[in-house]
């Protein structure tokens, strides 16, 4: 049995992929040479190339031959102001493995994103729970993922599903984590006020206000794979009425707005959870992931609301948004 199966001390395993991966991609070594220099076959080479790309000691980066001023990421910063990195796809690809693809380019962007001593809005949803399956671990130290918004509706407290995604995170990273088990939308907005001035409240607010990265997508209830707050039971018909009437098109962690980016006088924010907008665009980073066009007015909103620092963007939506604007 061979070195990367038999379960020998993990320092010893960490070492033998650092050095081949620096044998393959700095000193252009082929995979036989390599095995013979580290005395192994072919396929443990593989597999110690295999893990090395697992635990982020390779961190791999492809770049365009075609450099600004012309590539649609320069186009993106250009117009919008945003750090645009785009995930290049055939424009075929169904909405699940577009956004498969997309979500292992945003872990990639959040490897180099997330650092020690760092506070970490992670909101939930479709979107983040497929790119918190793509984590690439990264040793760091004294950092906190906290959750943006509460989770729980009258089919469910949510817990569950929010602390795989926070729990991906934290796992991935060696942070710790802190929920926040209250609903995604109150039934008043007195019981939210109430609520807001209770000592455990308090403490994961205070947490969400040193901030220095949050990580989320945009919902849509247009979108093709729907987003979970529309399809989760978070919102009866009159609650979607409402919005409908309000003129929203998408929500960035259940807080909702229009499409010039607005969100005063809609009356669901004042029960939701998520953190308002002011206090939002106060946090130095803010990461948005997007899969797919039937995001794309729900996307412009939350640009013109100034949520949006870094955007993680599939090829065909990117170029929809500029050429389209």
């Amino acid at each position: 049995m061979d070195e990367v199966d038999e379960g020998r001390d993990g320092a010893f395993r960490v070492d033998r992929a650092h050095t081949a991966a620096h044998l393959y991609y700095v000193q252009n070594r082929t995979m036989d040479a390599i095995a013979r220099e580290l005395r192994t076959s072919r396929s443990t080479v593989s597999r110690l190339l295999s893990y090395a790309r697992a635990q982020g000691i390779v961190d791999i980066r492809i770049r365009s031959p075609h450099e600004a001023p012309h590539t649609l990421e320069s186009r993106l910063a250009a117009r919008f102001g945003v750090t645009a990195h785009v995930v290049p796809m055939p424009g075929d690809l169904p909405e699940p493995e577009r956004l498969t693809r997309v979500a292992l380019g945003a872990a990639h962007v959040i490897h180099d994103l997330v650092h020690s001593e760092l506070t970490v809005g992670v909101a939930w949803g479709s979107t983040l729970a497929a790119v918190s399956t793509h984590l690439i671990p990264k040793s760091v130290h004294d950092t906190t993922f906290v959750q943006l918004n509460g989770s729980g509706n009258t089919y469910t407290t949510g817990l569950l599903y929010a602390s795989e995604i926070l729990s991906r995170f934290g796992e991935a990273y060696g942070g710790s984590v802190q929920q926040f088990p209250v609903p995604a939308f109150f039934d008043d907005p007195e019981t939210k006020r109430l609520l807001w001035r209770e000592r455990s409240t308090r403490r994961i607010l205070e947490t969400q206000q040193k901030m220095g990265l949050v990580v989320f997508s945009v919902g849509s209830a247009t979108a093709r794979v729907r987003s979970h707050v529309y399809s989760g039971g978070f919102l009866d018909p009159a609650d979607l009425n409402a919005l409908a009437a309000d003129g929203v098109v998408g929500d960035v962690a259940t807080v909702f707005y229009r499409a010039d980016g607005s969100s005063d006088g809609i009356a669901l924010n004042e029960r939701a959870t998520g953190p308002d907008f002011a206090a939002f665009r106060e946090v130095a980073r803010r990461c948005c992931i997007v899969a797919g066009e039937s995001k794309l007015t729900s996307l412009r909103g939350a640009i013109a609301a100034g949520l949006v620092t870094d955007l993680v963007i599939d090829e065909g939506t990117a170029r929809a948004l500029v050429e389209n604007d």
